[in-house]
């Protein structure tokens, strides 16, 4: 099932879906020995980044806007992060991209961290935005996430015109 109305590529979700593992270590830590959150932000944006430049099929993808960045799970020297990027719904140029955090402790369990939606836009060699291929949704859950995106894009374009 595609979202995609134009006769544009299509690309699958698995097609850019990036998986990036961190182990923790003493200088990604804060005063309080936690896992520093600009750090995480860096990661995360990287992860974005990659999965952005899949899907577009370039290497010159920006972040035009970042939406919900909630730390729910300390993480410690010696433990791993997760972070999980996987393409939810895409625009003309833009594609929002979800990044999943998670620490993975010694027991083997993964326990969320954070989960953030990123808008990156593709760039041509003038540095103007440029087409990227449509979305080919697959499963219930691709489209359920589709759907979600789009809501979202949406609050953001009224968000901005509201001027915040």
């Amino acid at each position: 099932m595609s979202m995609n109305n134009e006769k544009r590529p299509l690309k699958s979700v698995e097609d850019s879906r990036t998986e990036q593992v961190h182990l923790i270590m003493s200088q990604h830590l804060n005063a309080a020995g936690r896992l520093f959150g600009g750090m995480l932000m860096q990661w995360i944006d990287e992860v974005a980044s990659v999965v952005a430049m899949r899907h577009a099929g370039t290497d010159k993808v920006t972040t035009a806007a970042v939406d919900n960045l909630q730390f729910k799970e300390a993480t410690y020297e010696g433990e791993l992060l997760v972070l999980i990027g996987y393409v939810t719904c895409v625009g003309k140029s833009s594609m929002e991209v979800e990044i999943d955090t998670y620490v993975e402790r010694s027991d083997g369990m993964r326990y969320s961290v954070n989960r953030a939606f990123f808008v990156m836009v593709a760039m041509d060699e003038k540095e103007h935005p440029m087409e990227v291929p449509g979305l080919d949704i697959r499963t219930e859950a691709e489209k359920g996430r589709y759907e979600a995106g789009m809501l979202r894009r949406s609050m953001r374009s009224k968000r901005s015109k509201n001027g915040f």
